[in-house]
């Protein structure tokens, strides 16, 4: 417990050893001197004690709570003040899970979660609360025991920084009563019923065609409110709709040696075009013709 006092008692003791030996022999000392310096070297060996940088020591005197002990060297009085216990000040962790508990829609779910919390009182930490570690691991599973059951699974896996939040509030309106504050809290996983987790798959997927459906129906509606437009201005404007013919036969027969039959009315319609098309390497045949 007292960690680093053991090499300053040893050296006192050894000390306190060697001047009696010495005191007996040259100056002559009695066995009562020698007995009472003896007694004095062990109360000194006894009473200092090392408290680290993040540590605090509650002391008590007679029992009672006398104070916190800072790091560094402490002297306390042996037989009359003790050491009751050494607090970490440092962040620690606590992991805690929860099995086969239900939702609000009555679904039964496994949670893993991790605490993370840091003493900043020492003396109320002893004083308020009987094994602080122990008690805040129970504190924990039965907060979040608590706000599964009163959320949804749908909640429960989709809001988890909202459920992390309310459970640190919940915890640490507690512990601060006890000198302890949390400073987070993080759901690590949500574990549900294999069953109903292909369930919950298959929704998704049919969730997701819906509305790839919804977004293809409403791009066609689009093309059709764009092609109508188009109609419109071919049908006041004969030369972008011959250009239009033009780019579509392009596009039909751009590869070359390709060949396409069109209508004898298309072809007069495209009159010297078609020849600029044919030099570029297209063939055409009249249907027309063909029937003739």
């Amino acid at each position: 417990m007292f960690k680093g006092s053991i090499n300053i008692v040893s050296g006192i003791i050894a000390f306190v050893l060697i001047l009696l030996v010495l005191g007996a022999d040259l100056f002559g000392l009695s066995q009562k001197v020698i007995l009472i310096i003896f007694i004095v070297g062990l109360i000194v060996a006894c009473s200092p004690r090392i408290v680290l940088e993040w540590e605090r020591g509650v002391l008590l005197r007679l029992g009672k709570y006398n104070r916190v002990l800072k790091p560094g060297i402490s002297w306390i009085v042996p037989g009359i003040e003790i050491i009751s216990s050494i607090v970490d000040l440092r962040v620690r962790t606590t992991f805690f899970s929860t099995e086969k508990t239900l939702t609000k829609d009555t679904v039964p779910v496994d949670v893993d979660a991790v605490l993370f919390w840091v003493v900043f009182d020492a003396e109320k930490s002893i004083l308020e609360v009987r094994h602080y570690e122990k008690t805040i691991d129970w504190l924990a599973q039965t907060t979040l025991r608590d706000i599964i059951g009163r959320s949804e699974l749908a909640k429960l896996i989709s809001d988890r920084e909202g459920l992390e939040r309310e459970m640190q509030t919940i915890v640490d309106s507690t512990t601060t009563e006890w000198g302890i504050t949390i400073k987070s809290v993080e759901i690590r996983d949500v574990n549900i019923p294999e069953t109903l987790e292909d369930a919950m798959s298959r929704r998704a997927q049919a969730a997701r065609e819906k509305e790839a459906r919804i977004i293809l129906s409403e791009s066609e509606q689009e093309v059709a409110k764009q092609m109508k437009q188009a109609a419109a201005i071919y049908k006041e404007d004969a030369i972008s709709l011959q250009l239009r013919m033009m780019n579509m036969t392009y596009e039909a027969v751009k590869e070359r040696g390709a060949l396409m039959v069109i209508p004898s009315n298309m072809a007069e319609s495209l009159s010297g075009q078609t020849l600029g098309i044919a030099a570029a390497g297209f063939k055409f045949e009249d249907k027309k013709a063909q029937q003739g």
